[in-house]
């Protein structure tokens, strides 16, 4: 149910041309029992336009991930598949760029 509406709400901010949007979809869940977080899910870099995509989407992601990620108050979560050698991850290497020391 909660992927439906994110994926709806996604459909309805970039249309259905596989598009991206620097509009944050808000999600919220409560509980007595936890702490406040905010968690920003970020869009995987795209190298092949698909769709309607523009031809400079893989730009335009990595433009919006370095927006979040240079935030002095961001922990970065890089993910990469487990398949994945680690040298060739474009997640590991845009957080180097923004904290070469991991701090």
């Amino acid at each position: 149910e909660v992927r439906q509406e994110i994926e709806a709400e996604t459909d309805r901010v970039t249309g259905t041309n596989k598009g991206i949007s620097p509009i944050p979809i808000n999600l919220r869940v409560y509980s007595p029992h936890v702490l406040n977080l905010t968690l920003i899910d970020l869009p995987g870099i795209t190298k092949v336009p698909v769709g309607d995509q523009p031809q400079d989407i893989e730009y335009q992601i990595r433009d919006m991930i370095l927006q979040f990620i240079s935030r002095e108050s961001s922990l970065i979560l890089a993910v990469t598949p487990a398949n994945m050698d680690l040298a060739n991850s474009d997640a590991l290497k845009m957080a180097k760029e923004v904290d070469p020391q991991g701090e």
